[in-house]
């Protein structure tokens, strides 16, 4: 649905709220919300939206949570799901996305050193060395095992740049409609303004696992990596559901995706699970603690949706790409589509969601000026108040220290 401009949207709305009562206003806004608000308008709210089942699970921290049906796309429990945080390496699912079906897998690339002169200080790197000739195929091995920076920097390199990759990987979230998301860099690390939500990641899994590269790749758990020569080293998957590092146990039925760390942003996962000829994905952002909690929480969400949740009927849906016949919709409110130039971050709005109240307040003052309505700013004043999500805000490293491979 194509968005109204934002004089005749209001106007509408504000004649609605000057004839009802300010409840029955509210409560129209949220239904026109509902029509407009990609994914559906009660994934604008804050707070737990869940209809129809009980029994989530108790000890959830996260600051945003996002449980999905895979094959139909219907979300069956959410929390703050277009809440726009830092994504750390699950951004490096819509990398995939953008740039995987570029280059045949089994192709051959020697590194330079112009191609690992941009990675960030203090990234996870897998080990890739300049002079070394890699396939595809293994630098890929590098970008989801070990989210090697490294590796996604040699790729975007391949591609014609960090510059060209961002941009593209840009026009990449718009197309899938991820409209929470602003990309600064290829592999997810910090950077300021660089940010997505729940809701995006889980576009992004969902998007991937339909290519069979991309999950093979995800769901690897060892591979041998050149070292030079006939050399070689293991590496290992750095997703603790997938291998049972870290004294958790391997998550039945788990096939991906990718895990996420910095100090910045904490822990972030987005994890996807088949039991029953049923697959479910969740994703986990910024729990309270860090070390296994980010896991944990999955995969209970995970056992709440193969049990509890399928009672649940759908709180919103994650809507297919504007390239395979989407309808298009609009981003949540207080936020906005960012377009930037390739490499040059432009403004973002980077709070958290406002909900539907908000909207309505901010339609009513606009359709009441000159009719009296000083209480109603009143209102907006009092009950308005962003939810966080700016850059800087998220933990910090809390918890036990991650593996190198781990530090993105």
């Amino acid at each position: 649905m194509r968005e109204c401009s934002p004089l005749s949207r209001r106007a509408v709305l504000g004649l609605t709220t000057a004839a009802l009562p300010l409840s029955t206003a509210t409560d129209a806004t949220a239904a026109t919300a509902a029509t407009t608000v990609v994914g559906g308008g009660l994934l604008s709210r804050t707070g737990v939206q869940v209809r129809g089942a009980s029994g989530l699970p108790r000890k959830l921290t996260a600051r945003a949570w996002l449980v999905a049906d895979c094959a139909s796309g219907e979300v069956l429990a959410s929390f703050d799901a277009h809440r726009r945080l830092a994504p750390a390496s699950t951004l490096k699912m819509l990398f995939a996305d953008t740039v995987l079906k570029k280059f045949d897998r089994t192709r051959r690339y020697k590194v330079t050193d112009a191609d690992l002169a941009d990675v960030p200080a203090g990234s996870s790197l897998v080990g890739i060395k300049p002079g070394i000739t890699y396939t595809v195929e293994q630098l890929w091995q590098g970008v989801f095992l070990r989210s090697g920076n490294d590796a996604v920097h040699v790729l975007s390199h391949m591609n014609g740049g960090i510059a060209r990759t961002v941009a593209e990987m840009q026009a990449k979230a718009e197309d899938l409609q991820a409209l929470d998301t602003h990309v600064v860099s290829p592999d997810g690390f910090d950077h300021k303004g660089q940010l997505s939500s729940a809701y995006d990641l889980t576009l992004f899994a969902r998007h991937g696992l339909k290519d069979a590269d991309f999950r093979g790749y995800c769901g690897t758990r060892t591979a041998d990596f050149p070292a030079g020569g006939k050399k070689t080293f293991q590496i290992q998957n750095t997703d603790r559901l997938l291998t049972g590092a870290w004294g958790l146990k391997t998550y039945e039925g788990l096939i991906g995706v990718k895990n996420g760390y910095t100090s910045h942003a904490g822990n972030t996962f987005t994890g996807a699970a088949t039991r029953g000829g049923r697959t479910l994905l969740v994703t986990v952002m910024h729990p309270e603690s860090g070390g296994n909690a980010v896991y944990e929480e999955t995969a209970a969400l995970l056992d709440w949706g193969f049990t509890h949740g399928r009672s649940a009927r759908p709180v919103g849906t994650l809507v297919t790409p504007l390239s395979e016949g989407g309808a298009s919709a609009s981003p949540a409110p207080g936020r906005q589509v960012v377009r930037a130039a390739a490499g040059a971050p432009g403004a973002v709005t980077a709070g958290g969601s406002t909900g539907p109240v908000a909207l309505a307040a901010g339609a009513g003052a606009l359709a009441l000026l000159g009719a009296g309505a000083w209480a109603l700013r009143r209102r907006r004043t009092r009950t308005t108040a962003p939810a966080g999500g700016a850059a800087g805000e998220g933990p910090a490293g809390e918890g036990p220290e991650p593996t190198a491979g781990e530090r993105r």
